[in-house]
C-alpha cells in the first residue's frame, strides 16, 4: 500500500489530463505546449540542478548505463531482427517497431516516479537514462530510418543529425551540469531556488500533458500487434534490464531505478520520429497509448517484486 500510495497519484495526474480533454474542460491542442515547456524548460532545470550538485564519480555509474542501456539496446536489436526476418519489414519500419519497444519515456514518467521514490538519487538515475535514450538510441534510430529510406538522390544529413543531438535541451543541461560539477563550483542560493521552482513544475506539467494527449482511438486496428509490442515493452525489456542489473552487481536502489526506467511507457520522441518520417505512425501511437494505460499495473507489479 505504501508503494501504491506514492505511485497511483502520479498516474492520477495522467488520468486527470485525459478527463480534462474528453470532457472538453481543456483543449487537446494545449498538450504540445505543455510538453514543450516540460521538455525545454522544467526538465533541463531539474537535470542541471541535480547533476551540478553531484561529484563526477557518482555521475559516471557505468554499471547502471550497462544494465539499462545494454538491456534497451539488446531488446531493440532483437525486435529489429525479428521484424526484418519474420515479418519481412523494411529497415525503416523494423527500426520504428523496435523503437516502440525499447525507447522509454524516462523523462516524463520515470523521472517523476523516481523523484517521488528516492529524491535526488532518483532524478540523477532518470537523467542518465534520459541522456542515453536521447544521445544514443535516438540517433541510432534516425540513422537506421535514413538508411532504409536512401535512394540514389538521398544521403544521410550527418550535420543535421549532430546538430539535433547537440541542441537537445536535456543533453545540453547534462553537459553544463557536468562542467559545473567538474569545476567544483557552488550554485548561488537565488539561482538554485530559481532552478528548483522550475524543476518542480516538471512532474505535474509533464504528466498532465501526457493525459491530455492520450487518445484511445489509436487502439483500433492491429490490436494483436499492439498488444505484443506492449507486452514486450512493459514485461520483457524490464526483465532483460533486471537480469543485467544482477549480472553487473548493481545495488538495490540503482537496480530499481534501472528497471523503472525500462518499465515506463514508450517515449513520445518515437512518435515524433514516426510522424516526421511517416513510418509506422499508427503502430507507435497505439503502443504509446496502450503502454501508458497498462503500465499503471505492470509498474506497480515490478516495484512490489523488487
Amino acid at each position: 500500500m505504501h508503494l501504491a500510495g506514492m505511485i497511483l497519484p502520479i498516474f492520477a495526474i495522467i488520468l486527470t489530463g485525459w478527463v480534462a480533454r474528453v470532457s472538453g474542460y481543456m483543449p487537446h491542442a494545449l498538450a504540445p505546449s505543455l510538453m514543450r515547456f516540460a521538455y525545454y524548460v522544467a526538465m533541463p532545470a531539474l537535470v542541471f540542478l541535480t547533476i551540478a550538485d553531484e561529484s563526477l564519480r557518482s555521475l559516471l555509474e557505468w554499471r547502471f548505463l550497462g544494465a539499462f542501456g545494454g538491456g534497451s539496446m539488446i531488446c531493440f536489436a532483437a525486435v529489429l531482427l525479428v521484424a526484418r526476418s519474420a515479418r519481412g519489414a523494411s529497415l525503416a519500419s523494423a527500426a520504428m517497431l523496435a523503437a516502440a519497444v525499447a525507447m522509454t519515456n524516462t523523462g516524463f514518467v520515470a523521472l517523476p516516479i523516481l523523484k517521488t521514490l528516492y529524491g535526488k538519487p532518483g532524478v540523477l538515475a532518470a537523467a542518465v537514462a534520459t541522456v542515453f535514450v536521447g544521445a544514443i538510441m535516438f540517433p541510432v534510430l534516425v540513422v537506421l530510418i535514413e538508411i532504409g529510406r536512401m535512394d540514389a538522390s538521398r544521403k544521410i544529413d550527418v550535420a543535421a543529425l549532430i546538430r539535433q543531438i547537440a541542441t537537445n535541451p536535456v543533453i545540453l543541461a547534462t553537459i553544463c551540469g557536468l562542467l559545473w560539477s567538474v569545476a567544483g563550483l557552488t550554485l548561488p542560493a537565488p539561482v538554485a531556488s530559481f532552478l528548483t521552482i522550475l524543476g518542480e513544475a516538471l512532474t505535474p506539467c509533464a504528466l498532465f500533458a501526457i493525459g491530455l494527449d492520450l487518445t484511445l482511438d489509436e487502439l483500433r486496428g492491429r490490436v494483436s500487434l499492439y498488444a505484443l509490442l506492449t507486452v514486450l515493452k512493459l514485461a520483457i525489456v524490464p526483465l532483460v534490464v533486471y537480469a543485467l542489473c544482477l549480472a553487473v552487481g548493481l545495488d538495490r536502489t540503482a537496480t530499481i531505478a534501472a528497471v523503472v526506467c525500462a518499465a515506463v511507457p514508450t517515449a513520445k520522441s518515437a512518435y515524433v520520429l514516426a510522424s516526421e518520417y511517416d513510418v509506422e505512425k499508427g503502430v507507435v501511437g497505439a503502443v504509446i497509448s496502450m503502454s501508458t494505460l497498462f503500465s499503471i499495473v505492470t509498474l506497480l507489479a515490478w516495484l512490489y517484486v523488487l
